[in-house]
C-alpha cells in the first residue's frame, strides 16, 4: 500500500505517514488502531515499543 493510499484511508496526510515511518512523530492511539485495521492486522503487529534501557 502506497503512503498516498494509507493516509487517505486513516484521513491524514502522507506527510504523516512519512513522519511515523521516520519514527519523528508517535500516532495517536487512535490512529495507531486505525492503521492497523488498514493493514488488517493486530496492532503489535504495526507498532512496536522498546523502552530505554534502565539507568
Amino acid at each position: 500500500m502506497s503512503q498516498k493510499a494509507l493516509a487517505e484511508k486513516v484521513g491524514v496526510s502522507r506527510q504523516t505517514i512519512v513522519a511515523i515511518e521516520a519514527a519523528k512523530y508517535s500516532p495517536s492511539l487512535e490512529l495507531a488502531f486505525q492503521i492497523a485495521h488498514a493493514f488488517k492486522t493486530p496492532i503489535e503487529d504495526v507498532f512496536g515499543y522498546i523502552p530505554p534501557p534502565d539507568e
